[in-house]
This record gives structure tokens, sequence and C-alpha cells, in this order.
């Protein structure tokens, strides 16, 4: 079924998902798994591009960095992507609500189809699981 034969998410939609014991194995960066409320995320909203950019971090010389200077973002992450008005994109990491974002990326264009959506990253000492805010 394409995209654009599925029923538009919504931020209400996705309230449902409120733990579960079920992972999703990442197919390309096998330390990150992630909740059906991630997995559902992705399939609903055709992005899956967004659980790969937020995975290729783990690893990157970018997230040593940013840990390096934070060390609270060793355990505990906060993504963010805001969609603007013109259709492009900002995805943020933090490690907490109201500090200077520790990696940012501009996206130039996307089809998301919320202006915006948080996802959570936690590392059990040996995998990062991303989920929704409403899983934790």
């Amino acid at each position: 079924m394409s995209n654009s034969n599925k029923p538009k998410l919504t931020h209400a939609d996705l309230k449902h998902f409120t733990g579960d014991l079920d992972r999703y194995q990442h197919s390309l960066n096998h330390r990150v798994i992630y909740t059906p409320g991630v997995q559902f995320l992705a399939e609903r909203s055709g992005a899956y591009w967004l659980v790969d950019a937020i995975a290729s971090y783990f690893g990157d010389p970018l997230m040593k960095q940013a840990i390096a200077r934070d060390d609270r973002l060793s355990t505990l992450q906060f993504w963010n992507l805001k969609v603007n008005d013109d259709r492009s994109a900002v995805l943020t990491m933090r490690a907490d609500s109201g500090v200077k974002p520790a990696i940012t990326q501009e996206i130039p264009n996307t089809d998301f189809p919320l202006d915006q959506i948080d996802v959570w990253a936690g590392f059990d000492g040996e995998r990062w699981t991303l989920y929704l805010p409403s899983e934790n």
C-alpha cells in the first residue's frame, strides 16, 4: 500500500503506544533497536529514513564528541524532528530540554506528515533503544 493510500498519521495515533517488550532490529546498525511505536511511526509516515538518520549517528565521531562534551548523552538522548512551513526540517538531539542541541542536521525537503516528532534513545549498556515519549 502506498503512503497516499494510508490514513494520515496524527499525534493522537502515537499516544496509543505506552510500552511493549517487542523490539525491531535496525537493519544497518545492529546496536540500535526500536519499539512498536517507532515502527508504527516509520511505517505509517513512510519515514524509515528518520530511524535511519538517528541510527546513523551511533558510532559516528559527531556522537562521540557530543558524549565527550556532555556525558548524559551516553545513556539518554532526546531527538526531535521539526518540519518547517517550507517543508524543510531540522533534526536535533539534546541531553535535556532547554539545552543547546548536541547534534543538528538540516533536511532540505521532507514529506513527513507531522509538524514535529520526538524520539527518545536510551542505552542499556549494549544497545540503543529508540522509543516514543509515550512508551517511557
